[in-house]
């Protein structure tokens, strides 16, 4: 394993392509860190790490964020979480393959701002497409890229 590479964490709440994830990680022989609530039960193969946390709405974040280091890998849906992973060099993607960059990442927390303060106001936003087979394999693609260049293969 290449030391520049060591643990690729997972906000696992919400996590729709966690066996993906698991396949990959063995595959490559990477660690792997399922970070989840108590409200929500994992089971995933003695290979995985899980660490469970309150119930709070941030604490999975603050675990991810602490623990999480240079060249380490993030996969979450959260934009804010995103934006501080980036800050830590942290390669951040979400479960549909979008890898999150540094020059997109505030115009998307704007509009996150935005929406929320529509919705604070009795507005209506669209909520988030249905996860597809077609985003399902653009992870893959798109994990297995990043594992392997970072591998050297």
């Amino acid at each position: 394993m290449n030391p520049s590479l060591q643990t690729i964490y997972v906000d696992a709440d919400a996590c729709p392509v966690k066996s993906e994830i698991v396949e990959i990680c063995e595959f490559v022989n990477l660690p792997m860190v399922f970070v989840s609530s108590y409200a929500h039960t994992l089971t995933l193969p003695p290979t995985a790490k899980v660490v469970t946390v309150d119930n709070d709405k941030e604490a999975a974040d603050l675990f991810l964020m602490n623990n999480a280091q240079k060249g380490d890998i993030c996969v979450t849906q959260d934009h804010a979480l995103a934006s501080i992973m980036l800050a830590k060099g942290v390669i951040t993607l979400s479960p549909r393959g979008f890898i999150y960059q540094e020059d997109t990442i505030l115009q998307m927390l704007d509009t996150r701002y935005i929406s929320q303060k529509h919705r604070r106001m009795g507005g209506k936003t669209k909520g988030p497409k249905p996860f597809r087979q077609e985003d399902r394999q653009l992870f893959i693609k798109q994990l297995t890229k990043i594992v392997t260049e970072k591998e050297g293969t």
